[in-house]
């Protein structure tokens, strides 16, 4: 069931750069995230507000670390896709995938199996056919390259320090970090509220599902799956925004792309075939 629920993950982050497309035009990039994350946070704690009391110190603050890591991987991501192409960031972004296991074997000293190695290796070059189109290095894609690193960082945290039993309070620390981060950089413009109701629709959309449920299922998932699986599975994100273009902005479809998304599903599949749940995985993670 929870590689169902990261599939479902991945195909509401892809189908929320459409719902985002036309917000991002009406709406400032950071006031965005930060409605989206305000909004998410709040709905997060009034559902279960006693989900803070009773933590440690030193889990407060693995929290907030992860929140920290993926808020500065949106950041660099942000400023990046403005001084890029989109699929430049698309392809680039999906460098992660090779971060992830290269942080856990340098850091962790975490083995990763072969299979997932190949999987690793298959979703690369289907990512690669979906979305590139020649990448030059320049100062976008060089922040992107740095926000894939971050992503990398972050499923590896989430790997380490998500056992399962904490799943609601690491995901509720993420987001308020997340919401603070991007509060601080609406300093600059001045923060704006979303102008109409279809922005307000994005933001309702994106914080539930694409937050909220999202980060939840990610993070409780990585409680039992390897960070290098859990990466595999969510880069399907790729093909599903593909899918959702192709069918609400008539973007063109291509053999290449068709390629590309069949071997991402082909990634995905080895994955799900050969992960282990965590408690099996752990003789080999620390060899």
């Amino acid at each position: 069931m929870l590689y169902l629920a990261m599939l479902a993950t991945a195909a509401i982050w892809g189908g929320s750069f459409v719902v985002m497309k036309d917000s991002l035009e009406k709406q400032d990039v950071f006031s965005f995230l930060a409605s989206r994350f305000i909004l998410a946070s709040i709905l997060m704690f009034m559902y279960r507000p006693t989900a803070l009391r009773g933590l440690s110190k030193r889990f407060i603050l693995r929290g907030i670390f992860a929140g920290v890591l993926l808020g500065s991987g949106y950041i660099f991501q942000t400023f990046g896709l403005t001084n890029t192409t989109v699929s430049n960031t698309g392809f680039i972004t999906g460098l992660y995938l090779v971060f992830t296991p290269l942080i856990s074997l340098i850091i962790l000293r975490k083995h990763v199996i072969r299979i997932q190695w190949l999987a690793v290796l298959l979703a690369f070059i289907g990512l690669f056919l979906i979305s590139y189109n020649g990448v030059s290095i320049g100062r976008g894609e060089t922040l992107v390259l740095i926000s894939a690193i971050l992503y990398g960082a972050h499923f590896v945290a989430l790997g380490e320090w998500s056992d399962g039993g904490n799943t609601y309070a690491l995901t509720l620390i993420q987001i308020t970090t997340l919401a603070v981060m991007a509060s601080l950089f609406t300093f600059k413009n001045g923060f704006q509220l979303p102008p109409d109701s279809s922005v307000w629709l994005a933001v309702l959309f994106t914080a539930f599902f694409a937050t909220f449920l999202a980060f939840l299922v990610q993070t409780k998932a990585q409680s039992v799956m390897s960070a290098t699986a859990a990466s595999v599975l969510l880069a399907t994100e790729t093909p599903f925004a593909v899918i959702f273009g192709l069918y609400f902005n008539s973007d063109p479809l291509t053999l290449k792309i068709i390629s590309g998304g069949m071997l991402v599903m082909a990634a995905m599949g080895l994955v799900i075939w050969s992960d282990a749940p965590k408690k099996d995985v752990r003789a080999f993670h620390h060899d």
